[in-house]
């Protein structure tokens, strides 16, 4: 029995926006930024969609969270009454797949016909006009980073673990470790991803920066590419200081037919699948790998009935690089072909939670650029949210996919859950010798280096933190130049007033 038309989930209008006034604070905010996104889809998909629309789903955004929740602004300013307005839980970076699974899996059951997906943040505007205020620098006004702060200090903060450029490092220190590259070899992995990331970004025109990259200017720090947090400069990390809005409508294969959708222009969803780790960065059972990833992009690949050989392009989301490093392993990604359709965070723009919905847009703008329905184009989209936390993955193409038409529960918790290895217990009084299991060094503005963290196990398995003070010059260069591998070696944790601190092993 061929799959039932109303209940096959399909995209046919994606709309993106860039606000660049002359004046930062003049511009945008998110509800007119999404809005706009909103009618840019509507008119991808022909017209006339929006005010039918029955399903709002919108990525929770942070540049003026005294507006939220905005799904229901939204509906009423695009003239729709939907049944069903909401917005994701947080502004994680999987939030615009997660609400496009659930999307396609209301149109599966029948419940909607017509859902719009949406999100924008406008950091610039928001940066600018706290900054006026204020009377202080823009850079003083980092949104995110002042969300850091203001959560109530503890054990990680006092270490200098606050936001996701303070964490993702430790990702990246252990993966180079336990791929067995040096630090040279690892900067050049990053830059090559980073380098690619910025050529695509240069031909995208919704993309934010459309300046090429070489893998050198992308690793070497200097004057406009300061050191951020070891070893990622300012190239290599999410560029937030942005206004964008990107939104997609979903609907069922039969309704775009009735509105005389063009079949070349129809992207059909397939199956997701979702799983995370824990909230808390302490209490994962490793940094050079996560479980929640791997399960979640093997069964999207084998629901979908792909392989990696058969996919035409991919985005691994690409918030730091260790995250695109990770999943490429996971799923055999070449370094050397392109990992994103829209130029990662960096260069196509880091809106937060809702980098996503623009990698959908490019996705299906790419896939449609192919050779029509039935040419078998297929796209990998891979979400990562919080700190290394949340993976969401789902694949798009020309044709049909296995299963199309029937719901699906793309929670894989479970799966991913039983093939995580112990989580060690955390020990936050430790003194003694202990190993580093993975580390980074923050610097200040001016490219100096402020502190360092270790994180370390002692000899009873149990993980630890341990600082290492930005005076200590020695210790900072030996995590730092390269000429020998920090993870796996011994070192001792003494006592310094509340805090522990990181004693190289004498030689």
């Amino acid at each position: 029995m061929s799959a039932d038309a109303e209940r096959i989930a399909v995209i046919v209008g994606v709309g993106q926006v860039n606000d660049r006034p002359a004046d930062p604070a003049q511009g945008m905010e998110p509800l007119d930024l999404m809005c706009a996104a909103l009618e840019a889809a509507d008119a991808d998909a022909g017209g006339g969609w929006l005010t039918d629309v029955d399903s709002v789903a919108v990525v929770q955004q942070i540049s003026f969270r005294h507006q939220n929740p905005l799904a229901e602004k939204v509906g009423a300013a695009i003239g729709a009454t939907p049944r069903l307005a909401y917005e994701s839980v947080g502004p994680n970076g999987d939030s615009p797949i997660l609400l496009l699974n659930e999307a396609a899996n209301r149109i599966a059951r029948g419940e909607v016909t017509i859902a719009a997906v949406v999100g924008a943040e406008a950091l610039r505007t928001a940066s600018q006009r706290a900054a006026q205020a204020a009377k202080t620098s823009v850079a003083d006004q980092n949104p995110l980073r002042n969300l850091a702060k203001s959560a109530t200090p503890g054990y990680r903060q006092r270490y200098g673990l606050a936001a996701p450029v303070d964490v993702y490092p430790l990702y990246e220190n252990a993966g180079r470790a336990a791929y067995g590259q040096t630090l040279a070899e690892g900067q050049r992995e990053s830059g090559e991803i980073w380098s690619r990331f910025s050529e695509i970004a240069a031909q995208t025109p919704a993309a934010w920066i459309h300046v090429p990259k070489s893998v050198d200017e992308v690793v070497t720090p200097g004057a406009d590419n300061r050191p951020i947090a070891f070893p990622y400069t300012k190239l290599m990390v999410a560029n937030s200081s942005v206004n964008q809005g990107a939104g997609f409508l979903v609907t069922s294969l039969a309704e775009a037919r009735r509105r005389g959708v063009p079949a070349a222009r129809i992207i059909y969803v397939g199956r997701g699948a979702a799983a995370h780790e824990s909230e808390d960065f302490l209490a994962r059972d490793r940094y050079d790998q996560s479980a929640s990833m791997t399960i979640c992009l093997r069964r999207t690949l084998e629901w979908n009935g792909v392989s990696t050989e058969d996919l035409d392009r991919v985005e691994l989301y690409s918030c730091f690089p260790c995250v695109p490093k990770m999943a490429r392993r996971v799923i055999g990604w070449p370094v050397d072909r392109p990992a994103t359709v829209f130029g990662g965070l960096t260069f196509g723009g880091g809106p937060i939670g809702n980098y996503m919905s623009h990698a959908v847009a490019e996705m299906v703008d790419s896939l449609r650029a192919g050779e029509g329905e039935g040419a078998g184009g297929k796209g990998l989209l891979f979400a990562n949210g919080g700190f290394a936390t949340h993976n969401h993955a789902i694949v798009l193409a020309t044709a049909p996919l296995p299963n199309a038409g029937e719901p699906h529960d793309f929670d894989v918790q479970a799966e991913a859950d039983a093939a995580r290895g112990p989580v060690p217990p955390l020990d936050k009084s430790y003194v003694g010798q202990a190993t580093v299991e993975t580390y980074t060094v923050f610097y200040a503005r001016d490219g100096k280096a402020r502190a360092g963290v270790v994180v370390a196990r002692t000899p009873a398995g149990n993980r630890t933190l341990a600082r290492v003070p930005g005076t200590d010059v020695e210790t900072i260069a030996w995590l730092t130049d390269g000429a020998a591998e920090p993870v796996g070696s011994v070192g001792e944790i003494v006592a310094d007033g509340d805090d522990m601190v990181w004693r190289r092993a004498s030689a």
